[in-house]
């Protein structure tokens, strides 16, 4: 396999930087659009639908500065954070962490899965899963397992994002045939291990906090490397931060946070190229 994008999860807030540094870099003339794998963690799961189905990067990147309108904002404040880390920072059995952070979001009091659904529908260009090859990451709410979903899972793109976006405690978790699924960042901020076999690897990593037994961004890439991959990691830098703010589900901060990730595309165009082009 030659190039593989992995696209990390981090909000609203998330979704809208990733989107402005990819058309910031489009527009420097380094267009990952060409990857033969893209992975899809939360926020990066939307982000990877756009670009497998073939979105242009100017029109995603225009569509992230428009005022957010009747939008339902949510927020991923202390409590809920604080409940996360007690659930799944105890003990080394990442699936029974995984499981007891499941547990939180079965528990938890949010909007109805159907509201849910059909706010994903519209975020994202078509229906049906992208020829190019898609990797979205959820986690089972109950038994903790840890759930790739493709083409040939016979699983929606739809319910697939969904599902990768059920931030637990925040919204529902997601029913696929008679199971629930939390988000993908359960598991991992980006899941970047699943660009195993590729020879260059560009990772957008929005947030990189891991608690208790998931595995450590740093960790995958260096598996990575170790396995002969050219690899390059973007996290915001610090006028991003500012822009994105304390709360990554505030549609409010959208705009701002994609003109930072379009403003950075700048500063990581020279290392990005020089591992996308080897």
């Amino acid at each position: 396999m030659g190039r593989a994008l992995v696209l990390g999860g981090g909000g609203v807030t998330g979704v809208a930087w990733e989107l402005g540094l990819l058309a910031g870099l489009a527009e420097r003339g380094v267009s990952l659009e060409d990857a033969d794998l893209v992975v899809g963690t939360s926020a990066g799961s939307v982000v990877g639908a756009q670009v497998c189905c073939g979105v242009p990067p100017a029109q995603r990147y225009a569509a992230q500065l428009r005022p957010p309108g009747d939008e339902v904002p949510a927020r991923l404040g202390w409590g809920v954070l604080a409940r996360w880390a007690w659930a799944g920072g105890r003990g080394q059995d990442a699936a029974r962490a995984r499981a007891r952070v499941g547990a939180v979001a079965l528990a938890a009091r949010t909007p109805s899965e159907e509201s849910r659904r059909a706010v994903i529908a519209a975020r994202l260009p078509a229906r049906q899963w992208p020829a190019r090859r898609l990797l979205v990451t959820a986690v089972d709410a109950v038994s903790g397992e840890f759930v790739v979903f493709d083409a040939g899972s016979g699983v929606s793109l739809v319910d697939a994002v969904g599902a990768s976006c059920a931030v637990p405690g925040v919204w529902p978790p997601v029913t696929v045939g008679g199971r629930r699924f939390v988000d993908g960042g359960v598991r991992s901020p980006v899941n970047a291990d699943l660009a195993a076999g590729a020879r260059r690897v560009v990772v957008l990593a929005p947030t990189s906090a891991a608690v208790g037994p998931m595995p450590r961004v740093s960790a995958q890439v260096a598996a990575l490397r170790a396995a002969g991959a050219r690899v390059a990691v973007v996290a915001p830098d610090r006028a991003a931060r500012a822009a994105i703010g304390r709360n990554v589900l505030d549609p409010a901060r959208r705009a701002a946070s994609a003109r930072a990730g379009f403003a950075q595309a700048g500063a990581v165009a020279g290392e990005v190229a020089g591992v996308w082009r080897a």
